[in-house]
């Protein structure tokens, strides 16, 4: 019998065993594994502040958790419910820790957390590198580790952290600084917790973010319109390299469902979050959501592109004339393939296949991700997309083409429709092969509305049309007389048949008519009238403000030689507008000028009746004072304006066009018509604070003025107040629909706010959102009444407003001018 040396038997066995258990793991399991990536897909969730703003409590959030189980989101991978700002109480505890606001959350963050937890959701909170919040709430600026270990310990698992009232001297080095803070806090508190980074892309983050946040806005804030969607994909779409797993660009929360976008508008949303990879966090009442709404953000193909674990944006493949395509790799090796429209009417947006990441083969698999439909193309991605829509195809390569349906792409294009037996239009429809093998027997429709004829003027039949042939055919439209100004569709459908079994199959698409009529009678703002076509060389043209740049609503107010205008028409030399007048208009008066922020020039401006130059002002210098012009337009069915220069891309402004229609007195008054509430000529006119300990003064100053010579210049506090003040009789406002008051920031950008007292118990009724306006920079401030909100069970009595408010803050001072009803 072996007898054990040295070494007791008890202790014997237990190495061996243990060094047993040790060769008999896998290699993989020998070292310890590496820790899950936080995020290592972008986020899904909600968030309350798009469609609720300050209106946060204990029980929206709890409902909407309930929801999301409901409703299946959660199955579809939403997960994380997002409380915003304005949670807590305007003053920290005794202790130094921010109080949630025992009112809106009786029962705690705490509370929630643990009620979103037993649903199997995560909870989010919002935060601010700053001194305060953007809606003066305690900011974490040095206090970041005491809040977060606050937010860890109420069981927080998302951190939203805003940059308003930062304190920064503007340097990127600052914005590290401050949001590296809270990310060491972070960890400190050994909680995972997701980290959203909300500087709204001021310094590049994504060339810094990495490692510090686990995704960051890359834009400003999103708004529920067609304009601010299309700018922020065009911010957002080249950043691709930037993002991956546990590092995600983010161009803001979702606006789906609040009822400011059309169902075609929302699907390109819903479809470019996804192929951006961004977070998909909804914005809307989940409480009241339609199933519209619901199918949108519940279409688990598209999550599935969002969510794929390869973690890549979709990058830029093509970006021309307002249609974009998008090129996504995916775990599987299959490719997302987006085609955008962002353009105002139907496009065909093409992509040859080897122009994307596919591997080469002889056709491909495409299987649209919002019908369904699997098609197969030989060499060329195409469809007839929507204006505002992108068709999303997920694709891959296909061996034998023969059993699927070919891609036919209708398209088509749709000039200016005028009503009556002279006027009418001219379409042109498309119709392109994009399968393997040939299809037969093609047939084209045009299907227009009631009352309208369209008669083909060339073949609308084609007996085999091969892989990549287009039939072509050009209609006749007649519009009847009287019918109204607007957008009516126009559907086109392709009837053919395919394949060995020759089965039949038609494809579709839809192209919005613009029927164009003259203006009513009246002198009218010529900004507040839309413009058939409109050209311009750097961005958009830009109504009311000048053109600032490449995005939407990016200028200032219109400025010529120091003349601030609040109506007008910033374009770019190089740029033409289309009006149509219907021989019904008489003249138009402007001034002109190249826009104090421009640079270049001379610029010469034209104004065209028809094809005849009515009025033009010769070069224009920068610098030089506005330039009057008047146009008699008297029987001209178009107007045209064109600015130009040598070079192009100068700052252009027609400053306050008026036009003029019918017969009608030259002093009629210009519609719309405003009415003055406060133009500061003869003073502050009693304007006062509405908190006095928070701060602010104000006084009466020649240096901004947009009406009069005199503007207000007010000294904000950090966190802002309220200025304005009781009106000496109640003032009646029915029939306006807006407020609006000018602008100026000074060396600090400011946000501006409106809001209104009501009734004899003066009521206070306010939007809860408001309008940011960079250092420097100038904008009118508007708040349609539609969108200021009351108690509950009170009333905005426009009739009977008896004071007015504006909120300023930033601890800057502000200029504004002209606090007007329209």
């Amino acid at each position: 019998m072996m007898r054990n040396r040295g070494r007791p038997v008890a202790a014997l066995v237990s190495s061996l065993a243990l060094v047993w258990s040790f060769l008999a793991l896998p290699a993989a399991a020998q070292a310890a594994p590496p820790p899950p990536t936080l995020a290592a897909t972008p986020p899904m969730g909600f968030n309350n502040w798009n469609a609720f703003g300050c209106d946060v409590n204990e029980r929206l959030i709890k409902e909407t958790a309930d929801v999301l189980v409901s409703s299946g989101l959660k199955d579809a991978g939403y997960r994380y419910v997002n409380i915003d700002d304005c949670w807590s109480l305007r003053e920290r505890g005794p202790d130094g820790r921010l109080v949630p606001d025992p009112a809106k959350f009786p029962g705690g963050i705490e509370g929630v957390a643990d009620y979103v937890h037993d649903k199997g959701l995560k909870l989010g909170i919002y935060g601010d590198a700053g001194t305060k919040t953007c809606a003066g709430y305690p900011g974490s600026l040095g206090h970041e580790e005491l809040d977060a270990r606050t937010w860890a310990d109420w069981g927080v698992d998302y951190l939203k952290y805003d940059n308003c009232n930062n304190q920064s001297d503007g340097s990127q080095e600052d914005y590290i600084r401050r949001y590296t803070a809270m990310r060491q806090a972070l960890d400190k508190t050994g909680r995972v917790i997701v980290y959203s980074i909300c500087e709204w892309g001021t310094s590049q983050p994504w060339t810094w973010a990495k490692g510090i946040g686990h995704l960051w806005r890359t834009t400003g804030d999103i708004s529920d319109n067609w304009a601010s969607l299309r700018s922020i994909i065009r911010q957002n779409a080249p950043l691709a390299p930037y993002a991956g797993p546990g590092h995600w660009n983010d161009p803001d929360m979702m606006e789906i469902g609040n009822g400011g976008m059309t169902a075609t508008e929302y699907r390109t949303h819903m479809s470019m979050w996804a192929m951006m990879a961004a977070p998909l966090i909804i914005g809307t009442d989940l409480r009241t959501a339609s199933a519209e709404t619901l199918s949108i953000l519940g279409n688990r193909a598209l999550i599935a592109i969002d969510q794929d674990r390869l973690g890549v944006q979709g990058a830029v493949v093509s970006d021309e004339n307002g249609l974009m395509v998008l090129d996504k790799p995916l775990a599987n090796g299959d490719r997302a393939i987006a085609l955008y429209n962002s353009t105002d009417t139907l496009a065909t947006v093409s992509v040859a296949t080897a122009g994307t990441g596919l591997r080469p083969a002889g056709a491909y698999r495409l299987t649209d991700v919002w019908s369904g439909a699997e098609t197969q193309v030989k060499s060329t991605i195409s469809a007839g997309v929507p204006a505002h829509g992108t068709v999303v195809y997920r694709v891959r390569p296909l061996r034998d083409p023969a059993h699927v349906a070919p891609a036919v792409a209708v398209g088509a294009e749709l000039g200016t429709v005028v009503p009556g037996p002279t006027g009418g239009g001219t379409l042109t429809t498309t119709v392109t092969n994009r399968g393997v093998g040939t299809i037969r027997d093609l047939s084209v429709a045009a299907h227009v509305p009631e009352g309208w004829t369209a008669a083909p003027l060339s073949s609308a039949e084609r007996a085999r049309l091969a892989t990549d042939t287009t039939l072509r055919t050009t209609w006749r439209l007649n519009v009847p007389a009287g019918t109204p100004a607007g957008h009516y569709p126009v559907d086109i459908t392709a009837s053919y048949r395919w394949g060995p079994r020759h089965r039949p199959a038609t494809t579709s698409s839809q192209i919005i008519a613009t029927v164009v009529t003259a203006p009513e009678d009246g002198r009218r703002h010529l900004s507040t009238i839309s413009p058939v076509t409109s050209a311009n060389a750097t961005g958009p043209v830009e109504a009311d403000q000048s053109n600032g740049g490449a995005l939407e609503n990016d200028g200032n107010l219109i400025t010529i030689a120091g003349h601030v205008y609040q109506r007008g028409l910033g374009t770019t030399t190089g740029s033409e507008l289309r009006y149509y007048l219907g021989g019904r208009c008489s003249r138009l008066v402007t001034d002109v000028g190249l826009d104090d922020e421009a640079q270049g020039g001379p610029a010469t401006f034209t104004v065209y009746a028809d094809d005849t130059a009515a009025a033009t002002s010769g070069p224009v210098a920068a610098g030089e004072a506005p330039k009057p012009l008047t146009a008699d337009l008297t029987g001209a069915a178009w107007l045209r304006l064109v600015a130009e220069s040598p070079t192009s891309g100068t700052h252009t402004d027609w400053a306050k066009p008026v036009l003029t229609c019918g017969d009608v007195p030259d002093d009629s008054p210009i519609l719309p018509q405003s009415q003055t509430l406060f133009s500061f000529e003869s003073g502050t006119e009693g304007f006062t604070i509405a908190n006095p300990g928070d701060g602010g003064t104000v006084t009466q100053s020649p240096s901004f003025h947009t009406e009069g010579a005199n503007g207000l210049a007010v000294s904000t506090p950090v966190a802002g107040n309220w200025f304005g003040r009781t009106l000496a009789a109640p003032v009646d406002l029915s029939g306006r629909t807006m407020l609006k008051f000018d602008l100026k920031a000074g060396d600090v950008g400011t946000v501006g706010e409106i809001a209104v007292q009501v009734g004899e118990s003066f009521t206070w009724c306010q939007g809860g959102l408001w309008t940011w306006t960079n250092p420097h920079s100038s904008r009118t401030v508007t708040e349609r009444f539609d969108q200021i909100s009351c108690p509950v069970g009170v009333t905005l009595d426009r009739s009977d407003i008896r004071a007015v408010w504006v909120f300023l803050n930033t601890g800057g001072e502000v200029l504004i001018d002209d606090i007007r009803a329209e």
